[in-house]
C-alpha cells in the first residue's frame, strides 16, 4: 500500500503509510493513491503500481 508520494528535484519518491521507503523514479509528479502513483517523464505518462512496476503507459 502507497502512503504517499512527493517530488524531490527530478526525481518522485514513494512511501509507505508507515513513511518508510518503498522506491523511486525520475520523472513529474501527477498523482498517487493507495495503489498507483503517475508520473510524468517526457511526454510519456507512467502509472506506476505499489512495487514500481510499470501497470500503464500513456
Amino acid at each position: 500500500m502507497i502512503g504517499y508520494a512527493e517530488q524531490k528535484g527530478t526525481t518522485v519518491y514513494v512511501y509507505s503509510p508507515s513513511g518508510g521507503y518503498i522506491w523511486h523514479r525520475v520523472g513529474t509528479l501527477v498523482g498517487y493513491t493507495s495503489n498507483t502513483v503517475t508520473i510524468k517523464h517526457g511526454s510519456t505518462i507512467y502509472i506506476c503500481g505499489e512495487r514500481g512496476e510499470i501497470k500503464h503507459t500513456r
